[in-house]
């Protein structure tokens, strides 16, 4: 095998390693396990660089799908867009899970089809969408115009 072969396959091995790390490291946290204990199961000096880690390993992440949407339609990366301008926007609303009865439910859809490869991504954005739809006018207008956007591109697809 000649060496550049092998030298992607290190490349390949490292992001399915960041990819598990990152699994596990959410994981832990779902179950409750403290940013101090994560750090040290990481053989980190503080709760803040075990913070920094998952931060690093999620850019990492949307870095490498912004690459592979490039290589599938415009509307994969205009959907991606439109999700991630929602997702922060969600992020930034104190008030957010309390605006109506699925609203946290559209904050862990989006976040999931945040980082969802692009068959995913688009099913949850459906959902998303028909969960947003039906809050009208109470929704407040960044997220309307995100879900508005969401809506037309996957529009598009059917």
């Amino acid at each position: 095998m000649p060496e550049p072969t092998r030298l992607a396959e290190i490349g390949a091995a490292r992001a399915r390693l960041d990819e598990r790390e990152l699994e596990l490291i959410d994981r832990a946290r779902h179950d409750g396990v403290t940013w101090a204990r994560i750090a040290d199961a990481l053989g980190l000096s503080s709760r803040q660089a075990a913070e920094q880690r998952r931060q690093r390993l999620v850019a990492a992440r949307r870095s490498r799908l912004g690459r592979l949407d490039r290589a599938w339609s415009v509307e994969v990366v205009a959907l991606r867009a439109a999700v991630a301008d929602l997702d922060r926007w969600i992020a930034a609303d104190r008030a957010w899970d309390g605006r109506f009865r699925r609203a946290a439910l559209a904050r862990h859809t989006c976040a999931s089809a945040r980082d969802a490869p692009p068959g995913p991504l688009f099913a949850l954005a459906a959902y998303l969408v028909g969960d947003l739809v039906k809050v009208g006018p109470r929704l407040p207008a960044p997220a309307r115009e995100a879900a508005r956007r969401i809506a037309a591109t996957v529009s598009t697809k059917h």
